[in-house]
């Protein structure tokens, strides 16, 4: 007991140090990251407990961080996974598997989807045999544009994969009707929208399935790591079983199952194909730390994009900056800057200003993904000239927004922003 105490107080005494030698922020010298991992010694030291207990693989720890994170979203079920990619591909699975029957999505449908996104949304439709769709997005927040949707839809259509992109949320009643109207199935892509909500409703509550990422650069982590939610049990259960080699070790049905193919150890029992996508349980034990923290660190992103658009409000001419709508909570993964066209600056030379004095920037995700490579290899379709997709590509990035953002680095890159403006204009 004593050494265990012992190794607790080491933990948070490295963590104390690394914050106070963090907090010493220099103008121009000192790096203003991206992103900065969320987690401190609880999440370190719940991790080493299972290691020290030789438990390493998924346990107790995954199944209450599920709970959890179900609970706190608002959905009736859960299934974690190794990584927020392996809960798109997991998601598009389940609807894909036969066990579905008429209802699943087969070979050659299309799935509607937007352009501005990142690739392991787009893989995974590829990776059933469906067809992504392309459909362009807002200007103003980058979520899928409406109307392209109904235009899109054929009797091909058997989904649609929305993507709430950088914590803004998407317009749901109006794709909820859109959806219920054509009876397709509705995949939300919430992997970077932990705390987004449509008329305080928690985005990941609305569709067939949706899924989260805790990669290290998200809002909540658990190092690598995914979620794939549901209120369908049906879906649940494939879900579990795909996850895991299609064995029936996680079903809630196992024990009839075990009865009804006797000759066979329950414990190796497979009735499905699947995947090995299993977390791990310090991932779990992440997890059931960060997900306390989540609101906090959500309402820290929040209040530092509303000191930057209030900032940058005199700006207005050059910059489309990220509007507060009514009934939408965002959670602001980054912070978005689109360039407006002008006679005295481009989005590249104020890029490389900011980078040069050690504020990071970074692309809109992918940008247009049928403007990457990649696209070469991929059979999709595209319902438009995705205009605004390829404004997005050419004239808007991103830089960082998370908890170690004080007000003295946002007060920083407001004026070097202004400044930089003014110099030009």
């Amino acid at each position: 007991m004593a050494k265990l105490k012992l190794t607790k107080k080491i933990i948070r005494e490295h963590f104390r140090h690394l914050e106070k030698n963090q907090r010493k922020f220099v103008p121009g010298k000192s790096k203003i990251p991206l992103a900065f991992p969320p987690y401190d010694s609880d999440e370190v030291y719940e991790a080493l407990d299972s290691m020290m207990r030789l438990k390493t693989t998924m346990g107790n720890k995954v199944r209450k961080f599920e709970r959890e994170f179900a609970k706190y979203v608002g959905t009736k079920y859960s299934v974690m996974v190794n990584s927020g990619s392996s809960a798109n591909l997991l998601a598009l699975s389940i609807l894909a598997n036969p066990n579905l029957g008429n209802k699943r999505i087969k070979t050659g449908d299309e799935i509607i989807t937007p352009a501005v996104t990142w690739p392991t949304t787009v893989y995974p439709i590829s990776n059933v045999g469906a067809i992504p769709k392309f459909v362009d997005v807002n200007l103003d927040d980058f979520s899928i544009n409406i109307d392209e949707i109904e235009n899109a839809i054929t009797k091909k259509t058997k989904a649609v994969m929305l993507v709430h992109l950088l914590g803004n949320p998407c317009d749901m009643r109006k794709i909820k009707k859109i959806v219920k109207q054509h009876n397709l199935w509705l995949i939300e892509d919430a992997c970077e929208a932990h705390g987004a909500k449509y008329y305080q409703k928690q985005v990941g509550s609305f569709g067939d399935l949706s899924t989260f990422s805790f990669f290290a650069s998200h809002h909540i982590t658990t190092m690598e790591g995914g979620m794939v939610l549901t209120n369908n049990k049906i879906l649940s259960e494939l879900g579990k079983s795909l996850r895991t080699f299609g064995w029936v070790r996680d079903l809630s049905s196992r024990k009839s199952l075990g009865k009804k193919y006797q000759k066979i150890d329950p414990r190796f029992l497979f009735v499905n194909m699947g995947y090995n996508f299993r977390p791990t349980e310090l991932q779990g034990a992440f997890g059931i730390h960060q997900i306390k923290k989540l609101e906090n660190l959500v309402k820290i992103r929040i209040k530092n994009a509303i000191f930057l658009n209030n900032k940058l409000s005199s700006c207005d001419k050059f910059l489309i900056l990220p509007k507060l709508k009514p009934h939408y909570r965002k959670s602001f993964l980054f912070y978005p800057l689109t360039v407006i066209k002008n006679n005295y600056f481009s989005k590249q030379e104020l890029v490389n200003h900011l980078e040069k004095v050690g504020i990071e920037t970074r692309p809109v995700m992918a940008g247009n993904i049928l403007e990457q490579p990649v696209s070469k290899i991929i059979k999709f379709r595209k319902n438009s000239k995705l205009k605004n997709a390829q404004y997005i590509m050419r004239h808007s990035f991103l830089i960082g927004n998370h908890h170690r953002i004080k007000e003295s680095e946002r007060e920083f890159i407001a004026n070097t922003i202004i400044n930089f403006i003014n110099k030009k204009t």
